[in-house]
């Protein structure tokens, strides 16, 4: 049934080169996490609801959340790069 619903597997590929998924901790206890909003409807508050369960559940140390210019673009280099020198793992959010 599922199949009958047009989903698309971003994982399936269609480019030959191969990236490697970079290598997941085991827990989050202390630590800093950073999570992208796509500047889509609601992305800011389901994010900062997902900051919150991190730290309450999880044991979150910090959790920085950063906003892309638009949502139609891949976040610039330099935003990519001043989050990945401040966290230790990283999420990007959809909003609506």
């Amino acid at each position: 049934m599922a199949n009958d619903l047009g989903f698309i597997d971003p994982t399936a590929g269609g480019s030959k080169a191969k990236i490697s998924m970079a290598p997941r901790p085991m827990d989050l206890v202390g630590k800093v996490v950073g999570l992208l909003d796509n500047t889509k409807e609601q992305a800011d508050v389901i994010l900062h609801t997902v900051a919150d369960a991190l730290r309450e559940r999880y044991g979150v140390a910090k959790v920085i959340v950063r906003r892309k210019e638009f949502y139609s673009r891949p976040a610039s280099d330099e935003l990519i790069d001043a989050m990945a020198k401040e966290v230790q793992v990283a999420a990007a959010a959809l909003g609506g």
